[in-house]
């Protein structure tokens, strides 16, 4: 079997702090996505980002109506 490929970086800027759901405050993933992120191929890698890209949206539109 093919090893994964995994040419997309981490979006990790290392400014690590987990919410009450487990999700990081400075890259928006969760917790079993930040720790399964070495074994993922691009594919999987791909989805993780679209997932955090659309917490970052939430946390935004939050932060905004709390204004």
């Amino acid at each position: 079997m093919a090893e994964p490929e995994k040419n997309v970086a981490s979006p990790c800027v290392r400014n690590c702090c987990l919410n009450d759901e487990n999700i990081c405050l400075g890259c928006f993933r969760s917790l079993e996505e930040i720790c399964q992120w070495s074994q993922a191929g691009d594919i999987a890698r791909r989805q993780v980002l679209r997932n955090a890209e659309q917490r970052r949206r939430q946390y935004a539109n939050r932060a905004v109506r709390n204004v």
